[in-house]
């Protein structure tokens, strides 16, 4: 394990050349280009304060802040498992032809996302401030490692499922419709409902979602135990995902 990140960490310039290549290529053409970054986020919550704040009142206070807070974190994991899946795919030439640690894929994929979470948050921190929300100072000194565990959640179920997604092209479609559904079954649009919480804690995004509301909407320090099962959850994905990945990687030439 120890010496695949030393040979990952020695092709990070090629992680960085992908990174800026996905960023820059990814709205390219459109007429709005890169304020599409903003944009999105800022649609969806329109869309989900509408329905959830107007027509199906959810008696939350400062409702969108509260949205907001588990959408941008939200969206990052979901754009890792909807398009992080074809990430290997996608590349198929590249790999066939030159040797380099079939990892840098999925990892430049999940750093381009992360960027893009980085910059959303840029506008949440705005929102926060405009409105006078505000802010515990000390509560957000654990906002990167929420961030850190996220990441590692996302670079686990990427590993994964861009490594099965070779070999099973639906898959791609099927995480499509599995998003959407697991999205419903996060608390993202409402609390975590205390009857249920023994199902909800099987959902790895939920602590991870319920630290980012406890620090940015409670302002408080999070739950240690939910910390601490959000930062098990994340080594622990990271981990499956390389082995996963490391066992299917062998086929990726000839599938591809």
């Amino acid at each position: 394990m120890l010496r695949k990140i030393v040979e990952i960490y020695n092709y990070r310039q090629m992680i960085f050349g992908l990174v800026h290549r996905e960023l820059r290529g990814r709205y390219k053409g459109s007429v709005l280009g890169f304020l599409w970054t903003f944009l999105n986020p800022l649609l969806q919550l329109c869309v989900y304060t509408l329905l959830f704040s107007v027509i199906l009142d959810r008696g939350v206070e400062n409702y969108p802040v509260f949205l907001f807070i588990g959408l941008v974190p939200w969206l990052f994991f979901s754009s890792c498992l909807s398009a992080g899946c074809t990430s290997v795919l996608g590349q198929g030439a590249m790999v066939t032809k030159i040797y380099f640690p079939r990892e840098v894929l999925p990892i430049s994929f999940v750093v381009g996302a992360f960027v893009n979470m980085l910059y959303c948050f840029v506008v949440l921190f705005g929102i926060l401030v405009v409105t006078g929300f505000g802010f515990n100072f000390l509560a957000l000194l654990l906002l990167p490692v929420i961030m850190v565990v996220e990441f590692l959640l996302c670079l686990g179920f990427t590993l994964i499922f861009s490594a099965v997604t070779v070999y099973v092209r639906d898959l791609a479609h099927f995480l499509g419709i599995i998003t959407m559904l697991w999205q419903f079954l996060t608390p993202i649009m409402y609390e975590t409902p205390e009857k249920y919480r023994h199902l909800f804690n099987l959902n790895p995004m939920t602590s991870v979602i319920e630290c980012y509301k406890a620090v940015l909407y409670y302002k408080q320090i999070p739950d240690i135990s939910s910390l601490w099962s959000a930062v098990l959850i994340g080594v622990f994905s990271v981990v499956i995902g390389e082995f996963v990945f490391s066992k299917l990687q062998k086929g990726f030439a000839e599938e591809l």
